[in-house]
Order: structure tokens, then C-alpha cells, then sequence
């Protein structure tokens, strides 16, 4: 079973939840829930992002090792085009 928590709302917010319940004949708790679910998994798949670009910033700081933006295109065209093409090497 969940946690119980209790969340404010202000009345425009309240009506708006109890009308989208109503719409998709759901309780206003589920429309809730199922919001803050998104919201989380949103924001979670956000800062997964945010730290592989730092890991990403700091190895490179580190050795160097890169792909040229002509390089990556010539790659991700080869790939639009429906060939199985290896990615760059990185290097210096």
C-alpha cells in the first residue's frame, strides 16, 4: 500500500482535477497520482540525461577523445538511410 500524503490544491486547480476525472470517468486521486507519476518519471529521465552529459563533459576534459559534428551527420545520414553503420571513432 502507498504512502498517504495530502497535497493543496487551490479551487481552479481542484475544478479542473474533478472535471478531467469526470471526462475520463476516474476518480480524482487516480487523475492526481497519474500526474505526479509522469511528472517524476519525467524529471528522473531528465536529470539521467543531465548527469551523463556532465560524465560525458568530464571525460572529455580528461582525454579529449571527441566526434566532429561532420563526422556524427555523415554517420546519422548513413543510418537514415538504412545502412548498418558503425559510429565514428572518437579521438583527439
Amino acid at each position: 500500500m502507498g504512502m498517504a500524503t495530502t497535497i493543496k490544491l487551490d479551487d481552479e486547480l481542484k475544478s479542473r482535477v474533478k472535471h478531467l476525472a469526470g471526462l475520463r470517468q476516474r476518480a480524482a486521486h487516480w487523475i492526481m497520482c497519474e500526474a505526479i507519476r509522469q511528472y517524476v518519471d519525467r524529471e528522473e529521465k531528465r536529470e539521467a540525461f543531465r548527469q551523463d552529459a556532465l560524465c560525458a563533459w568530464n571525460e572529455y576534459q580528461t582525454n579529449g577523445l571527441h566526434v566532429t559534428l561532420e563526422e556524427a551527420d555523415a554517420w546519422l545520414e548513413k543510418l537514415e538511410a538504412g545502412e548498418d553503420a558503425e559510429p565514428p571513432k572518437c579521438h583527439e
